[in-house]
C-alpha cells in the first residue's frame, strides 16, 4: 500500500519536471533567437569590413608645393588595402576640376591590379594648373575600385595652389611708393619702394560671432612692367613674415629702363600675395620717363681779341627732377680754357646758373693768324640718379679778332699833335687880339 502510494508520488513530480521543462524550452526558444538575429544584425558589417577588401587613398607627395599657377603638379597617390580579402583587381581615377586639368584624358585612370590586404601602392598624375587660377585652396576628386565589377568609391582632397592660406583677417594696402631717381631718363637704372601697411587698427575682430586675429600676410610680392622698355631685375619676395596690427614694410625692387623706352609714363603692376586668395590684390605703379636734359646757352658774344676771351653761358636743367653733380666742360682746337672744367654741384628743375671762362690761345696755335671761327664743344655731365649722363653742345663758334697795337700809337700821336697844332693857334689868335687893341 505504502509502495504504491510512493511510486504515484513519483510519477506526479516526474510529470510536472517535464512540464517545467517544457515551459522552459517554450521560453528559451524565442529568446535565443531574438538574440542570434539582433547578433547576426550587427556582426553582418562587421564581417563585411574585415573580410572583404577595403581601399584607402592618401595623397602622399604634392610637388611643386604649393602648386604653382600656369604649371604642371605632380600628384603622387597611395591605396592601400585594409581589408581582410585580397583586391583583385584595383583602379584609381582622378576627377580634377578647374583649376587643374589632366595632361592627358587617357591618363585619368590608371590601374594597379592585385592587391593583398595590408599592402600600399602609389601611381603618379600630371596635372596643369590654369593661368589664370587664385591663389588658395581648391579641391580635386580621386576615385578607388577594387575589381571591374565593383562600384567606384570617391574621396576630395585639398590642394593648395600659391600660398598658404589664413584665417586672420588683416588687409595689406600701399601706403607709399617712391621711385629713385623720381624721373628716369632712357638707359637709366634705379629703384622703385614700396611701403605696405596693415590697415588694422585692433589686435582683433569679430565676425559672425567668431573671433579673428588681425595679422596680415606677405606671402610673395612681385612687380611686374606691363608695357615695353621697362625691366624689373629682381625675384620676386617671398615669405615676408607677419605684420601686426598698424605695421609696415618696405620693398625695394631694382628696374632697369631700356634705351628704346618711350617718353611719358609707364605702369607697373605690384601683385601682393596676402592671408589668402581673398586678401590677394594687384595695385598700379607708375614710372616716368623723360629725356630732357642740361642745356648750355651763351649769354654774350664768342669774340677773342688779340688771342684772348672771356666767354659767357647760361646752364639750365630742364629735366623735371633734381640733377646732381653738374659740370660743363668746353673744348675748342687751339684754345685753354680757365677753369678747364666747371662744377656747378646739384640744380633743380628750371635752375638757371650763369658760368664763365677765360678762353686763351696757345702760342703754338694759328688762332691769332686766322680771320676763321673755331670751333667750340661743350660737354654737359651730370648724374640722374646713380647714372651718369652727358650731352655735347656743338655748333658754337668763337670768331678771333686781332688788333694792331701800332696802329693805335699812331693815332694816339696824331691826335695828341692836333691838339697841340689847336692849342699853339688859339695862342697866336689871342696875342694878334691884343695888339690891334
Amino acid at each position: 500500500m505504502q509502495n504504491n502510494l510512493w511510486h504515484s508520488n513519483l510519477g506526479i513530480q516526474a510529470n510536472r519536471g517535464e512540464i517545467v521543462m517544457t515551459k522552459i524550452k517554450n521560453s528559451l526558444i524565442p529568446l535565443v533567437v531574438s538574440l542570434l538575429l539582433v547578433s547576426s544584425l550587427f556582426a553582418v558589417p562587421s564581417s563585411a569590413a574585415v573580410g572583404g577588401p577595403n581601399l584607402k587613398v592618401t595623397i602622399v607627395e604634392t610637388n611643386p608645393y604649393p602648386a604653382k599657377i600656369g604649371e604642371y603638379l605632380t600628384l603622387t597617390v597611395q591605396v592601400e588595402n585594409i581589408g581582410g580579402d585580397k583586391a583583385d583587381n584595383v583602379d584609381i581615377e582622378i576627377v580634377p576640376q578647374y583649376p587643374f586639368s589632366l595632361d592627358s584624358q587617357a591618363n585619368a585612370v590608371k590601374n594597379i591590379g592585385a592587391l593583398n590586404p595590408g599592402r600600399t601602392a602609389t601611381k603618379e598624375f600630371y596635372l596643369f594648373v590654369d593661368k589664370n587660377a587664385q591663389k588658395g585652396v581648391r579641391s580635386i576628386t580621386i576615385r578607388t575600385k577594387t575589381d571591374k565589377d565593383s562600384p567606384w568609391s570617391e574621396k576630395s582632397f585639398d590642394i593648395r595652389i600659391g600660398t598658404e592660406t589664413f584665417n586672420s583677417k588683416g588687409t595689406v594696402e600701399l601706403k607709399e611708393v617712391i621711385s629713385e631717381p623720381q624721373v628716369f631718363m632712357p638707359g637709366d637704372r634705379g629703384t622703385i619702394t614700396v611701403t605696405l601697411t596693415n590697415t588694422a587698427t585692433t589686435p582683433t575682430v569679430t565676425i559672425d560671432g567668431v573671433d579673428y586675429d588681425t595679422n596680415a600676410r606677405i606671402q610673395a610680392a612681385v612687380l611686374r612692367p606691363l608695357s615695353d622698355g621697362i625691366v624689373v631685375l629682381d625675384a620676386p619676395y617671398e615669405d615676408m613674415g607677419i605684420l601686426g596690427p598698424g605695421d609696415s614694410i618696405k620693398l625695394t625692387f631694382n628696374v632697369k629702363v631700356t634705351e628704346e623706352a618711350t617718353e611719358g609714363t609707364h605702369n607697373l603692376e605690384l601683385a601682393i600675395e596676402g592671408n589668402s586668395f581673398d586678401y590677394n590684390s594687384k595695385k598700379n605703379i607708375p614710372l616716368k620717363v623723360d629725356s630732357s636734359n642740361i642745356m648750355v646757352i651763351p649769354s654774350k658774344e664768342l669774340t677773342m681779341i688779340n688771342g684772348k676771351a672771356t666767354i659767357e653761358f647760361d646752364v639750365a636743367n630742364t629735366h623735371p627732377n633734381e640733377f646732381n653733380s653738374v659740370s660743363i666742360k668746353p673744348e675748342a682746337e687751339g684754345i685753354r680754357f680757365y677753369p678747364a672744367e666747371y662744377f656747378i654741384g646739384p640744380m633743380n628743375p628750371d635752375e638757371l646758373f650763369t658760368i664763365e671762362f677765360t678762353a686763351v690761345a696757345d702760342d703754338s696755335s694759328d688762332v691769332r693768324e686766322t680771320s676763321e671761327p673755331v670751333n667750340l664743344t661743350l660737354s654737359a655731365s651730370y648724374n640722374n640718379g646713380i647714372n651718369r649722363h652727358e650731352n655735347i653742345v656743338s655748333n658754337l663758334y668763337i670768331q678771333p679778332i686781332e688788333e694792331s697795337t701800332g696802329n693805335s700809337s699812331n693815332l694816339l700821336i696824331q691826335g695828341l699833335l692836333l691838339a697841340f697844332i689847336a692849342v699853339v693857334g688859339i695862342l697866336i689868335y689871342r696875342k694878334k687880339k691884343k695888339s690891334e687893341k
